[in-house]
């Protein structure tokens, strides 16, 4: 006992590392910088290697040399289901302490950075990943690449058009990196850049070993309203609509079908532009080498109608073998119309033929020759002198065109339509679409040409008026009309003359008026040229010779050509050759009685 009471304690003993039950040989003040130098290596934001050193259900605990160890959910690591303790894996530093002292770490941020970063670097060496294809999307498909989700278009799945996207979901594909953009972290991938190089070549190959003429096998591998694309085997060549069939194509479908197999000829390529025309038609027989070399003109032919146009309509007789039927074909009528209103596309008809050309491969057909010529017997059906109705086609200034039945027109000139009535333009008379009874006056066969007449059919009252109207007699008329040299009078018994303005004058020193009823004294009737010259002044005084005729013949005075017509006839006599010639007729008559 005594001897533990002679000992001293020690100096420099260390009391904490007795507590704490270690013994080192290294100062405090060593330790407390190497603690700090560690601290300092670690910073928020940043990617690094950490190892597991627990796993629950829940969290997994990582070391990365820190003072404090990071808890990560366990979800991160459920794409690595191999996972345990001892592993190294990547960290994300989020805070190196949070509200409670803990070290916040992120295994799917380290991952996302890394990725993003692998992302950028496929872009800039072209160099190719892989990715899996999750779901599909509006307008193509989203893939998994590097646990970050990039856009495939439809259009770079494949060279070639895809009809079913949902195929392609589940799939894990070699891809590239085609565009990025940084601000929105948005990826494009392609899978079709990754054979087009390669297609290329074989391209290349095939198109440099084509030859005009020649024969290949190919698959249908798009189908549109003007062609057929087939696939060669790596090269694609256009069918196009008309190089379908000898016959006449509406829809591709009609012939081809998607992903058939056919047999094509190349009709032409270019090397630069990488285009490739085939046809299919070629190689059968053009039907125009089949046709039956017994068929002539004026043969019967059947068809259908397979296509129109304002100026005819084309008739397929046989699968590529057409006529056209010219609009001025489809009937005798002359008036100019369109053939659709004669036919339409689908219609079966029967045809004449008119002209065949066996090396130049075209055929006129018609169809008006499968009736008679109207013309052929015009005389019989429509004599000189027989009455009948007829439509009314159209005006000219000198009367009115007008049709009896499909093929046979008629003039009525203007000078015909009235005995009586002063017709200046044939719409005065009657209308277009309107039915007028007319008599045949005159046939012209060989121009095709009838020369009709309406006032024909009623009684010519010149006739009858010649009777009335006698020189010197005195008959009731109203003034109907004023004109320059004079007025028109209607007179009382249905007649119509004409008076100058000297012998409108009235007993009062004043001048008739339209409207007024007076009586008038004929001084000159021409039942030829339907001519009644009368006078008003003449029933109150008997004037001298002022009035002479005008000359008869071409080229007479001005006069006389400017004289107001009355019934299309030039009113020109003059007042005083007509007193004249009644004094000379006053005498014979004295001197033969």
């Amino acid at each position: 006992m005594s001897d533990f009471k002679n000992v001293q304690p020690l100096a420099d003993f260390n009391w904490d590392e007795f507590e704490n039950g270690t013994s080192t040989s290294v100062s405090k003040e060593d330790l407390t910088k190497a603690y700090d130098e560690t601290l300092n290596k670690i910073q928020d934001d940043q990617v690094v290697e950490g190892t597991v050193i627990s796993i629950d259900k829940k969290e997994v605990v990582v070391n990365i040399g820190y003072k404090s160890d990071g808890i990560i959910p366990a979800s991160e690591f459920r794409y690595n289901p191999d996972l345990k303790v001892g592993d190294k894996v990547e960290v994300y530093v989020e805070s190196q302490e949070d509200k409670r002292g803990q070290l916040v770490l992120s295994h799917k941020k380290a991952r996302l950075a890394k990725s993003w970063e692998k992302i950028n670097e496929a872009l800039e060496k072209d160099e190719i990943i892989q990715g899996y294809i999750k779901s599909r999307t509006k307008g193509g498909m989203i893939v998994d690449v590097f646990g970050i989700e990039a856009f495939l278009p439809g259009s770079q799945i494949d060279v070639h058009p895809i009809r079913d996207y949902d195929v392609f979901v589940g799939k894990t594909m070699e891809f590239k990196v085609v565009k990025i953009n940084q601000e929105f972290r948005n990826v494009v991938v392609s899978h079709k850049a990754l054979i087009e190089a390669e297609l290329e070549q074989q391209r290349k190959e095939i198109i440099s070993k084509l030859e005009k003429g020649q024969i290949l096998e190919g698959t249908v591998k798009n189908i549109t309203s003007y062609g057929v694309f087939v696939d060669l085997g790596g090269v694609d060549g256009l069918i196009h609509i008309t190089d379908l069939s000898w016959g006449r194509v509406s829809d591709p479908h009609e012939v081809v079908s998607l992903d058939q197999k056919i047999n094509v000829v190349i009709l032409d390529f270019d090397e630069e532009k990488k285009r490739i025309a085939l046809g299919l038609k070629q190689l059968t027989p053009h039907p125009w080498d089949s046709l039956d070399p017994n068929l002539k003109v004026g043969d019967h032919v059947h068809g259908k109608v397979v296509v129109m146009a304002d100026y005819g309509a084309f008739v397929e007789i046989q699968p590529g073998v057409e006529g056209l039927i010219h609009v001025s074909e489809m009937s005798w009528s002359q008036h100019l119309r369109s053939a659709q209103d004669f036919l339409k596309v689908g219609d079966e008809v029967e045809a004449v033929i008119l002209t065949l050309d066996r090396e130049e491969r075209k055929m006129s057909l018609g169809l008006k020759q499968l009736k008679e010529d109207p013309w052929e017997t015009i005389e019989v059906k429509y004599p000189v002198g027989s009455k009948h109705t007829a439509k009314v086609r159209n005006f000219t200034n000198f009367g009115i065109f007008v049709e009896l039945e499909e093929g046979v027109d008629g003039l009525i000139h203007i000078s015909d339509l009235s005995w009586t009535k002063k017709v200046k333009h044939p719409s005065e008379f009657t209308t277009v679409g309107a039915d007028i009874d007319v008599v045949v006056l005159d046939i012209d066969k060989e121009n095709r040409r009838l020369s009709l007449g309406h006032k024909q059919l009623e009684e010519n009252p010149w006739d009858n008026w010649e009777q009335i109207y006698t020189i010197g007699s005195t008959h009731k008329g109203k003034v109907s009309e004023m004109m320059d040299r004079g007025a028109v009078v209607t007179l009382d018994e249905g007649g119509e003359g004409f008076c100058t303005v000297k012998h409108l004058a009235k007993q009062d020193g004043s001048q008739a008026k339209v409207g007024e009823e007076l009586d008038w004294v004929v001084l000159e009737f021409n039942k030829d040229s339907r001519r009644i010259i009368l006078s008003h002044a003449r029933t109150f005084e008997d004037l001298k010779d002022d009035y002479k005729p005008a000359r008869r013949h071409n080229g007479g005075n001005k006069k006389a050509a400017e004289t107001p017509q009355i019934n299309n006839v030039a009113a020109s006599t003059t007042l005083g050759d007509l007193d004249a010639l009644a004094k000379l007729k006053a005498q014979l008559e004295k001197k033969g009685k």
